[in-house]
């Protein structure tokens, strides 16, 4: 574990962009050496003591005979490049909707008497 590997050498792409709830599935489809890249890295980087455990309870499991599974480069929609979420366009955009005005008009922060 003395070779840290460069950021576009990991086998995770975007591997510092990943969310910690997401990292155990992301991953499941990695191999000993190369969750030990992943903590190499971690420990020369962030060195995140969540992040840490989570791959060392992966090497761990991996050493009992757990196998690989999965996808290897699992889908990352959160750090996608892009745009992201739906698109818009006027056949898909609601209503304009003004919510209903409660007060003075000439005071709006004040109370209709």
């Amino acid at each position: 574990m003395n070779d840290v590997p460069d950021h576009d050498q990991l086998p995770l792409p975007d591997y510092d962009h990943i969310p910690l709830g997401t990292l155990p599935s992301r991953i499941n489809g990695l191999s000993e050496d190369q969750v030990n890249q992943l903590l190499a890295y971690e420990t020369a980087h962030g060195n995140r003591l969540p992040v840490v455990q989570v791959l060392e309870q992966r090497i761990e499991a991996l050493r009992n005979g757990a196998e690989p599974s999965g996808p290897t480069v699992p889908d990352t929609p959160e750090v996608s490049e892009g745009r992201s979420g739906s698109p818009v366009s006027p056949e898909t955009t609601g209503p304009n909707v003004v919510p209903p005005f409660h007060g003075n008009p000439a005071y709006p922060s004040q109370p209709e008497k």
